[in-house]
């Protein structure tokens, strides 16, 4: 009874690889979007955006630049939906009363 399963290779991602996910998740596409996509573990891509947010926080405070963190820009856009949400909800909203007169 002693059934060894076979060994699973991992597989192994370069960094530009990472680097595109890691956008992806930047321009608004959710992870598990892109995790199915791509066939990977969500689990995996999270390790990669937090790994790439340390990185850049990093960076930014040894270069002491102004430059926007990935934190600092997924924050930004995050609200930027929202405000658009709002906007159209208000739009629809000025429509109906308009109509009411």
């Amino acid at each position: 009874m002693d059934s060894k399963k076979p060994k699973r290779s991992r597989r192994k991602y370069d960094a530009s690889f990472k680097a595109e996910v890691v956008k992806m998740i930047a321009s608004g596409r959710s992870v598990p979007d892109i995790a199915h996509s791509l066939g990977i573990g969500e689990n995996l891509i999270y390790r990669w955006k937090k790994q790439a947010l340390t990185a850049s926080e990093h960076a930014g405070a040894e270069s002491g630049s102004t430059q926007v963190s990935l934190s600092e820009h997924l924050a930004l856009q995050k609200q930027l939906r929202e405000l658009q949400m709002e906007h159209e909800i208000l739009k629809k909203v000025v429509g109906i009363f308009s109509r009411s007169h």
